[in-house]
């Protein structure tokens, strides 16, 4: 406990210095628009950003799959008009949603390691709650966030411990049964433009008046 007082206070000045969360609230009617249910079973997968040279954990983020599926995203930077966004929960994770997820932070510097583990319903329900009740996040409390989220599954109960770390929070979520990693590398700009302008939705096609 000490010890994580410790890296609390020392993190803290950082966070702040980030600007601090974004409370970002959508309303309940675009949430209900959006609402996606997948017909896989439940489960929940952790998203991972890593350095390609460095190795370094940039990112974490938590899909949630039950009786809809979210994707808690705590002091992210992807957004769109399809997926609404709470307090860092995104709605609306059909599959395309997800690969525009993957593929916005899989890029030239930057490659993703996905981690899916099989879940009940039951468990997707607590987790589901747990992040909707969590609130935005400060930047650079993606890993520390999760990680919360996590320890406080009584079904995970001493599984994961405090971490600040990505990588260290990947390497927890590992050792959980039944995990299938993936990576996903592509050669994107660092920039995003191009992935960006594909995310964009296209404009509605509108007939002018008289059918010309």
């Amino acid at each position: 406990m000490l010890m994580r007082l410790l890296l609390v206070c020392l993190m803290l000045p950082l966070a702040l210095a980030g600007c601090g969360a974004d409370h970002i609230y959508a309303s309940d009617a675009q949430i209900a628009k959006y609402r996606y249910v997948s017909d896989e079973p439940p489960s929940m997968t952790l998203f991972t950003v890593i350095g390609v040279t460095s190795g370094a954990g940039g990112h974490s983020a938590l899909m949630i799959n039950g009786r809809e599926r979210i994707i808690f995203d705590p002091a992210g930077t992807w957004n769109h008009p399809w997926a609404p966004e709470r307090n860092d929960v995104h709605y609306g994770i059909t599959e395309k949603m997800r690969k525009f997820y993957i593929d916005y932070h899989s890029r030239k510097s930057w490659y993703v390691r996905t981690q899916k583990v099989p879940i009940t319903m039951a468990q997707a329900d607590q987790l589901m709650a747990r992040v909707e009740s969590n609130g935005s996040v400060g930047k650079m409390l993606c890993a520390d966030s999760v990680s919360s989220v996590l320890r406080d599954m009584p079904w995970l109960k001493g599984k994961f411990s405090f971490t600040f770390s990505p990588l260290k929070l990947s390497r927890q979520f590992g050792e959980l049964p039944g995990v299938v990693t993936k990576e996903i590398h592509d050669n994107d700009p660092d920039d995003n433009s191009g992935v960006l302008m594909i995310q964009q939705p296209k404009p509605k096609q509108v007939t002018p008046m008289g059918g010309y």
